[in-house]
């Protein structure tokens, strides 16, 4: 009999930042307690390293660009399938409590029922985003990106995430009580920890300033960072927004405690599920959306392609999941193809894309090629990685790329893309880059698309003043 599944996706959850990854900080001890009856990969991936692309990708086990949903504006409405419509059609129980990140409640996006659902602000999302090229776009002014309050508290965020926690644990006892046989499948979006940077008093003291570590590559020590990155850093800058060198302590603080709420919340969820009596008959798994910076080279946020950015944390666990760690590299688009897969699905992934289970199964496989892409807000170009084996080429049009070696510096401190000793690694990679996607086309594609929607919101100067300036507003602030 097939097994339920859950999935729960919070947002801006750095791969590193777990008690099960060795992280020297981070306190998680429910997700380290599902590791331990699961297993999990070491290097997964996003499709997209922000969060409106990222879930269009995820829903549909497509790449951003055959999706064409480029940017924080461009929302998934339920045009393109996903697994959520495969499982519909075979009579698979699917629904959704919390953050979807879509356009809006009403579209055909693949669940019966969302629950106290969050997307896009009124359905159009962060237009002035779309706005990308050197020449039109406008630094941000007035709100901090972070948060106007940085520390101990409550946000509209963390009383959103206790509700969708809520829903979740009277879901599943409802769903046990009412006796239906038939298997089920369930998103839970949580949003910690996310920004902005407020997190209960309780979880924000467990990691005091005194205990916080450097940063590494600050520019502050000589750093100097990539031309790409340095320019989409600049839209924003929040390292330069810090009222002073403790508000950037309490922002680290801050991080770290949202990703032990998150994990506490988690926690309920998952006692929840036990206390249903079907903890042994449901899969579950847990990831991000992306990664957060947390200071490292002077960046927060995400929107770049290195490790604390585009890797992203992800357990599963359930009937007949291997135990264990498993290095195989791996996307988010393999975890959309896993839920098709477990219900005798079929979707139109990406090439590649396998079941996780499967994955997880064989002999780690280092050298499998794993894609990423970014043409959101602050880049003025189309940005590319592709992580293979040891190897991580970071290709950005219009400028030099970067190459990392992982297993030597896993830290990426030391770019070898100037190396004459490595120029036939980066040739390879380049044509392994090339072998998903034409990189100058598909950045072409994505300008052209803004251009189009920024011209039906009005032109550049009404596009420059839409949308949300910072985080998405929870459903009882919208």
């Amino acid at each position: 009999m097939t097994s339920n599944f859950l999935i729960i996706m919070s947002d801006e959850h750095q791969a590193r930042a777990l008690g099960c990854a060795k992280h020297p900080l981070a306190r998680t001890p429910n997700l380290d307690k599902l590791a331990s009856r699961g297993v999990r990969f070491t290097n997964a991936y996003t499709p997209s390293p922000i969060c409106v692309p990222a879930r269009a990708s995820f829903a549909t086990g497509r790449h951003v660009h055959r999706l064409r949903c480029w940017d924080n504006a461009m929302p998934y409405t339920g045009s393109a399938r996903g697994w959520g419509h495969a499982l519909q059609d075979s009579g698979v129980q699917v629904e959704s409590i919390g953050k979807l990140h879509y356009r809006d409640e009403s579209d055909p996006t693949g669940f019966d029922r969302q629950h106290v659902p969050m997307h896009v602000k009124d359905g159009i999302g962060q237009v002035w985003g779309s706005v990308r090229r050197e020449s039109d776009r406008v630094a941000r002014e007035g709100d901090r990106m972070l948060g106007p309050h940085i520390g101990p508290g409550e946000s509209g965020y963390t009383r959103y995430d206790d509700a969708v926690a809520g829903r979740a644990e009277s879901w599943l006892a409802e769903r046990a009580a009412s006796g239906g046989d038939g298997p089920w499948c369930l998103l839970v979006g949580l949003v910690a920890p996310h920004f902005p940077l407020v997190v209960p008093e309780h979880f924000f003291d467990m990691y005091p300033a005194e205990r916080l570590p450097e940063v590494k590559l600050h520019p502050s020590t000589g750093y100097r960072r990539h031309p790409w990155v340095e320019r989409q850093n600049e839209l924003m800058n929040n390292e330069e927004r810090f009222r002073d060198p403790a508000e950037r302590l309490a922002a680290m603080s801050a991080y770290y405690g949202l990703c032990s709420w998150m994990d506490h919340n988690v926690g309920r969820i998952l006692d929840a599920l036990a206390a249903s009596g079907k903890e042994d008959s449901t899969t579950v798994a847990y990831t991000s959306d992306h990664g957060d910076n947390v200071g490292a080279r002077g960046l927060w946020g995400k929107s770049n392609f290195y490790e604390e950015s585009v890797a992203v944390p992800l357990i599963m666990a359930g009937p007949d999941v291997p135990r264990g760690t498993c290095d195989t590299p791996v996307s988010l688009l393999d975890l959309s193809q896993t839920v098709a897969d477990h219900f005798g699905c079929e979707i139109d992934a990406a090439a590649g894309a396998e079941s996780l289970a499967e994955i997880a199964a064989r002999p780690a496989e280092t050298e499998r090629a794993v894609f990423s892409e970014y043409h959101a807000v602050g880049s003025v170009s189309g940005g590319f990685m592709l992580r293979r084996g040891r190897w991580k080429l970071n290709y950005y049009v219009g400028f030099a790329p970067e190459l990392f070696d992982l297993a030597a510096d896993p830290e990426e401190m030391n770019d070898l893309a100037s190396d004459p000793g490595h120029a036939g690694i980066l040739a390879e990679l380049e044509t392994a880059l090339r072998a998903v996607c034409d990189p100058e086309e598909v950045s072409a594609q994505a300008f052209a698309d803004q251009d189009a929607l920024i011209a039906r919101h009005g032109g550049l100067e009404a596009a420059l003043g839409l949308g949300a300036p910072g985080a998405t507003p929870p459903p009882e602030d919208g």
